[in-house]
């Protein structure tokens, strides 16, 4: 059995609630099937001998059993793709407008709602292409919480900064390691030393 944690397990006398964006306040296959659907649809509108139907499940499908590793290259080889249309990828996945909104775990709009309204400082340090980690954040459903809540990214920090991504969120809102907590996915994703660090899936269903 799986014991579930909710909102009433956090340590409430922690100050900071960081949380990574990926797999943490959404699943990232919700954002990157549907920029495999609009880049399947783009060819089939550029290039009429293309399906968008065949493309997309052979995309979905190489995804589910692999992940984004060499994907472009293996659908390239599939459909005999020109290596051209490697441009239209990489942009779709940093300008992609998505059909449909990005919605938040159910569990993670709860425990959003508690700590905001706990007072709680709470922040998104996002690792990946800012540009990337940015689209989704705008094209999320926050449910008014976004107002709340302060974004960081890892990869432009670490161009800006000599401190490690974690200690300059905490240094710029002047909270020590000891008084914040970091949402990762998995257990093998450490923050800064003397952040408590917890993984989402204990709160997912």
């Amino acid at each position: 059995l799986k014991y579930m944690l909710d909102y009433t397990n956090l340590d409430l006398t922690k100050k900071a609630f960081i949380f990574e964006l990926d797999d943490v306040l959404f699943p990232k296959q919700d954002y990157l099937l549907q920029v495999y659907y609009l880049f399947a649809n783009l060819l089939e509108y550029t290039n009429h001998s293309y399906s968008a139907i065949e493309l997309m499940a052979y995309l979905k499908e190489c995804y589910l059993e692999s992940g984004e590793h060499e994907l472009f290259e293996r659908v390239c080889r599939k459909f005999s793709l020109e290596p051209k249309h490697l441009e239209s990828f990489t942009s779709m996945h940093v300008h992609a407008k998505l059909p449909l909104k990005l919605l938040l775990y159910k569990e993670v709009l709860a425990l959003l709602v508690f700590l905001i309204g706990e007072g709680k400082l709470v922040s998104i340090l996002t690792k990946g292409n800012p540009l990337i980690q940015l689209n989704k954040v705008k094209q999320m459903e926050w449910n008014g919480l976004d107002k709340f809540i302060k974004v960081y990214l890892y990869d432009e920090i670490v161009l800006k900064s000599e401190l490690e991504p974690l200690d300059y969120l905490l240094f710029e809102n002047d909270v020590s390691a000891t008084e914040a907590v970091f949402f990762t996915p998995s257990d093998t994703i450490k923050g800064s030393t003397g952040v408590s660090n917890m993984n989402i899936n204990l709160f997912l269903k």
